[in-house]
């Protein structure tokens, strides 16, 4: 066993990672509250602002996912070689002072600039959460303690959406990216202040790691030779397709289909989604844990099942006429889909040696974010375009401008409530390719972790 100094030691105490998990929870709060107020104050964005449906998809998805994707693997990199905690509280300070930003824009150009200084802010947040979860719990505990930091998505999301739908029908849309940028960067001092930057392969008693980190060109070599490891980033990153398109326009599915006003469909938004994570991330994370034990392929199982069930309970929901049923089917749609989350972040983690595993996260949420958080969202703007001209009886663009109050607007409302609802049930489609995928890895996930775990003892 290697010999640990008292400070190191001491991170490896209940007490210490309890406060580590509570920090990063917190983090991961203000992380997803301010995406939420996005999400939530879309619709009145773009009556306020006049934009269109695919400029909307444009702000939730490609603007905030290009830097985000752009900076992810540099920081994944950045993070194998300095200290992880100083990269998650500079991250922390950027993009809540983007999300600050983001309430001045006076138009789409200045606020397609913020959105990028918050895709730029939040890429420095997973990559390096996982490394140094990676380093403080066993293997066979990473997905449940994960999944306790990533509660602070359904709590931030459910958080943030009350926040911002009370604030804007009070005090107006900018008001609430003010209020909630702000407290994210005490967020960021208190993290720099409260946590201590553990030795590489803490966890897995390895001798602290005096050399480099392996080169960029060993981790694509690894990559190359672990077929396990490319189908569970194929499969999750297909997966944040359907999930971050669904994410982003549920809270504009609410307001034209049924009828909701801001600080309404802010909290059903808010409270589907809390509801729907928290279920689907414990049940996926923890039930994958203990599943394990007796089978290693159950993560990858457990993944495609959830997945495959998904979009029919999707279909129900979207089509569901009332309130209430809509309501209980969405959670119940997210929850099954949400099972995925926490077993493939544990993946891509205990595929991988230690000093690979922030560059593994990076590569995973880089295509995890331009393929879903990028493409996902403008595909439904696009199509929800496309779909509500079809929709309307004559010329759409000519008598539905974005923000207009003409005569026809009860058909112009009626029309893109259809085009948003037709477009989200073609988005939740990917999620056969996604479980397919998953299937895929199973069949080479046992022999691949084995191996993993191998190196990882041969360099203790």
């Amino acid at each position: 066993m290697a010999e640990r100094p008292a400070s190191q030691a001491r991170l490896l105490t209940p007490g210490y990672r309890g406060l580590f998990v509570g920090m990063m929870f917190l983090v991961c709060t203000f992380n997803f509250a301010d995406r939420a107020v996005f999400s939530v104050l879309a619709q009145t964005i773009k009556t306020d602002l006049r934009l269109s449906d695919l400029q909307l998809g444009l702000l939730q998805g490609l603007a905030f996912a290009l830097l985000y994707a752009m900076a992810g693997l540099p920081i994944g990199l950045l993070a194998e070689r300095f200290s992880r905690l100083r990269i998650i509280a500079g991250a922390t300070a950027i993009w809540s002072a983007a999300t600050v930003a983001s309430g001045l824009a006076p138009g789409f150009a200045q606020l397609m600039l913020a959105r990028l200084a918050v895709g730029l802010g939040e890429a420095g947040f997973s990559a390096p959460t996982s490394s140094l979860v990676s380093d403080l719990v066993p293997r066979q505990r990473r997905a449940s303690t994960f999944a306790l930091i990533m509660l602070g998505t359904p709590v931030g999301l459910f958080l943030g959406s009350i926040a911002a739908g009370a604030i804007a029908a009070r005090h107006g849309w900018r008001a609430s990216f003010w209020a909630l940028g702000l407290p994210g960067l005490l967020v960021a001092g208190l993290v720099l202040l409260l946590l201590r930057e553990p030795d590489r392969g803490l966890a897995e008693d390895a001798p602290p790691e005096r050399r480099p980190p392996p080169p960029f060109g060993a981790f694509l070599g690894e990559l190359r030779r672990n077929r396990s490891l490319r189908l569970v980033i194929a499969g999750g990153a297909l997966a944040g397709f359907g999930m971050t398109a669904m994410s982003q326009f549920l809270a504009v599915f609410l307001a034209r289909v049924h009828h909701m006003k801001v600080a309404e469909a802010g909290a059903f938004y808010g409270s589907i989604s809390g509801l729907a994570l928290a279920i689907g991330l414990l049940a996926g994370s923890f039930g994958t844990d203990w599943l394990s034990r007796r089978d290693l392929r159950w993560p990858a199982w457990g993944a495609a099942i959830g997945l495959g069930c998904a979009p029919f309970l999707y279909w129900l929901a979207l089509t569901a006429e009332s309130r209430a049923a809509a309501s209980i089917l969405l959670v119940l749609a997210g929850s099954t889909l949400l099972l995925f989350f926490g077993p493939a972040g544990a993946m891509v983690q205990n595929l991988l040696q230690p000093r690979m595993r922030a560059t593994g996260a990076a590569l995973y949420m880089m295509l995890y974010t331009m393929i879903g958080a990028g493409l996902g969202p403008t595909f439904v703007g696009f199509v929800s375009d496309l779909l509500a001209a079809r929709a309307f009886a004559g010329d759409y663009a000519a008598a539905c401008p974005p923000g207009s109050a003409s005569a026809l607007a009860p058909a112009c409302a009626a029309a893109s409530a259809a085009g948003v609802q037709q477009a989200l049930m073609v988005a939740v489609c990917v999620f056969f390719l996604s479980a397919l995928l998953f299937l895929l890895a199973a069949r080479t996930l046992r022999d691949d972790l084995y191996d993993a775990a191998a190196a990882a003892q041969r360099s203790a």
